[in-house]
């Protein structure tokens, strides 16, 4: 499996059982030069909850995600934010 999928999948697992409304999050991938971004993109009352008291789950994920960059060779980073944060439209009603 390549590794920009895995750890896509990763955050997808770990967002998805953190969260209350796992309808409305998805996990963005870019490709910035050498570094892959994932953008966490959640609804307002579900960002509090993946990025934890002063950071701690957010960054609790990024250090998984470093270990597995290390091990892989590769570049990441994450974001967690809304969709309006992130410069998305909004999703419908329907």
């Amino acid at each position: 499996m390549d590794s920009a999928v895995a750890l896509k999948e990763f955050l997808e697992y770990v967002v998805a059982n953190l969260i209350d409304h796992p309808e409305q999050a998805s996990v963005l991938h870019d490709v910035e030069g050498e570094k892959h971004v994932y953008r966490v993109v959640l609804a307002k009352p579900d960002v509090g909850r993946v990025i934890g008291k002063q950071g701690n789950t957010v960054n609790s994920i990024r250090s998984l995600m470093d270990a597995f960059c290390a091990k892989h060779q590769v570049r990441a980073s994450v974001d967690v934010g809304t969709r309006e944060e992130f410069g998305l439209a909004p999703l419908g009603d329907g």
